[in-house]
């Protein structure tokens, strides 16, 4: 699958290259870059290379520091840079898998917590792993841990009940 996204980001940069978008072609090569000198680090390791997932968050870190600079950039009255830190931002972000809607991700969530036998609050690390395990870039897991959190809660108070009424059988 690496070769897949590799091969992604390789296509876009010589269609940049074609048309000539600069901008486009710097941010991509970075991308390139970035993806390469992991590659590097994980053979150097001893590993065959990295991953989609590795992939993926490498490319959800060029977005977050993006961020981060735009930020700072427009805190300190450099509104260029920021555009520019934006712009850079939504270049690499369409590389990433499709975010998954609402309704899927609370699905996918009810189908995790009962897959895992996940029974209260104690169980969220458990359940939250398991979705980064299975959808990893796929999903927001902050809303993805509320939707958990709010199921578990449900399931807790009816786990507790389920679990003086197992007490009594035992």
């Amino acid at each position: 699958m690496r070769e897949v996204m590799r091969d992604r980001i390789n296509a876009a940069l010589k269609v940049a290259q074609d048309e000539g978008d600069k901008r486009r072609c710097a941010t991509l090569r970075l991308v390139q870059t970035a993806v390469k000198d992991r590659e590097v680090a994980a053979r150097e390791h001893g590993e065959d290379g990295i991953t989609e997932d590795e992939v993926i968050e490498i490319i959800q870190k060029m977005i977050r520091q993006r961020e981060t600079s735009a930020v700072e950039f427009e805190s300190s009255g450099q509104l260029e840079l920021a555009e520019q830190e934006r712009i850079e931002q939504e270049i690499v972000r369409e590389f990433l898998p499709t975010k998954l809607s609402d309704e899927e991700v609370r699905a996918l969530c009810e189908t995790t917590v009962k897959d895992i036998d996940a029974r209260g609050l104690r169980d969220i690390g458990r359940c939250m792993s398991e979705l980064k395990a299975r959808y990893p870039g796929k999903m927001d897991f902050v809303q993805a841990s509320c939707f958990v959190k709010d199921m578990l809660r449900a399931s807790g108070s009816n786990g507790h009940q389920n679990g003086s009424d197992e007490a009594k059988q035992g």
